[in-house]
């Protein structure tokens, strides 16, 4: 059985094995609007690459018990401001400072497809331009 780093050894289930309702993965839990609220993880589960292999899975997710999760906190207005910011920096156009409604490629393009290479933007998809500050 594989072990973490302090030596405990975990259960490893297959892919779809795991008892449903006892042990669940991060994003099930937070499905179930809860989160592991520090307990730590009580066995593994191979992917669905390695159903039925020897081999060793390189993508093993945690399992968490259920009865042990907390509810997820709620949400503060600081928290949403927060979150707003860093999906402001991700949706706005350095160029022409469009807000859009998806992540733009800043790191391989830079900016917009409209101000990248000249392909129009469905107006749809972005919010008018804010007033540019004068100088």
């Amino acid at each position: 059985m594989p072990s973490n780093d302090d030596g405990a050894v975990f259960p490893t289930y297959e892919w779809g094995s795991a008892p449903a309702g006892v042990l669940a993965t991060r994003r099930q839990l937070r499905a179930l609007r809860l989160r592991p609220g520090g307990n730590e993880p009580v066995a593994q589960l191979r992917c669905r690459r390695c159903l039925g292999l020897t081999r060793v899975c390189t993508r093993m997710a945690w399992l968490y018990r259920v009865d042990l999760a907390l509810p997820v906190r709620p949400m503060t207005p600081a928290k949403a401001a927060a979150l707003d910011r860093a999906m402001a920096a991700r949706q706005t156009c350095p160029s022409c400072l469009r807000r859009y409604t998806f992540a733009l490629p800043l790191k391989t393009l830079g900016s917009c497809l409209e101000c990248h290479d000249g392909t129009p933007a469905d107006p749809a998809h972005y919010a008018p331009q804010p007033d540019r500050p004068k100088e």
